[in-house]
């Protein structure tokens, strides 16, 4: 009888299917020793979300340029917000640097480009997302271990399965943590003892430096280097993969911005830039930048998180 309503307002598709899907993950839920109050809430409750399935077929093929997306991610107003909340935080961001060895002004990089520093909330039941996309089985073994990772967390916090709003593709709270994520890292900050990564700042500032951690973060090395490219630069080189000696950067004619010499050090960089950028502006990138693409494997992305963290150091 709990499936019968969630199956009479999923009309829009084959309700037979989701019934099944529901039945699926009921039945493993119990397996799992998930509280019949939890597995309640997910199954009463469920709703089909048309919506969520659009999302995930329909991403957009478009690219902004290496430039374009660090003009719109890194812009004088999130720089501002990350000065005043450098500020607002000072205490929280030096006990999670205490603990675990990450400066302020790189979770705050991280805050800003995640959710604007908190200011950006999504809205979606994740637990309906997450039916919704393992109904549509694209993706159906990861959403489902999703789901059961938001089940569980849901199950040991005591949190309503409701509260637990996201993307639609599941990223949550600050630091926009998928569940598995948050299984893994994530960490009672304010001691409450309870994790809660969307309502307190401190469980998700604790849980960030967590994961940085893990990670192997390193405070006394940078993230990445601005400098510019000689005329008929090997673009192919762009792609962070192949790492050079310093002095190997320096031979082949890259500088720093203002036309000097780069350090005479014995470290190896990669290399970002953009072969459409007509001013020949490239990154060379060090062993942080790779540990920000175990956070989000995207050249683009990390490169933001180290500009935006050089301008709030």
């Amino acid at each position: 009888m709990l499936l019968l309503a969630s199956a009479a307002r999923a009309a829009d598709k084959d309700v037979n299917r989701w019934h099944a899907t529901l039945q699926q993950i009921q039945d493993r839920a119990v397996a799992e020793n998930i509280s019949h109050h939890v597995i309640d809430q997910v199954i009463q409750e469920a709703t089909f979300m048309p919506g969520v399935i659009r999302s995930d077929r329909n991403q957009s093929e478009f690219r902004l340029t290496l430039n374009q997306y660090i003009t719109r991610m890194v812009n004088a107003d999130r720089v501002r917000m990350g000065r005043a909340a450098k500020k607002q935080h000072a205490d929280l961001l030096r006990r999670v640097e205490a603990r675990y060895g990450v400066q302020p002004h790189v979770i705050l990089a991280f805050w800003g480009l995640e959710s604007n520093y908190g200011t950006f909330k999504a809205t979606h039941r994740m637990s309906d997302a997450f039916l919704t996309l393992i109904y549509d089985g694209r993706r159906q073994t990861f959403f489902t271990n999703q789901l059961f990772a938001l089940m569980k967390h849901a199950d040991k916090n005591n949190l309503s399965i409701s509260y637990l709003r996201g993307s639609w593709a599941g990223a949550m709270g600050h630091f926009q943590f998928i569940p598995t994520t948050l299984a893994a890292y994530g960490v009672d900050g304010d001691g409450d003892g309870v994790v809660d990564v969307i309502g307190s700042l401190p469980d998700a500032m604790y849980s960030a430096g967590n994961f940085l951690r893990r990670l192997r973060w390193n405070k006394n090395e940078r993230i990445l280097r601005t400098v510019r490219l000689p005329a008929g630069f090997n673009m192919s080189l762009c792609d962070a993969r192949t790492r050079k000696n310093l002095s190997r950067w320096q031979a082949m004619g890259v500088r720093n911005p203002d036309g000097s010499a780069l350090p005479r050090a014995d470290m190896s960089a990669g290399m970002v830039c953009d072969a459409r950028d007509k001013n020949r502006v490239g990154y060379l990138v060090y062993e942080n930048f790779y540990r920000i693409k175990r956070w989000n494997n995207s050249n683009a992305y990390a490169i933001a998180v180290g500009l935006l963290a050089e301008r709030l150091r």
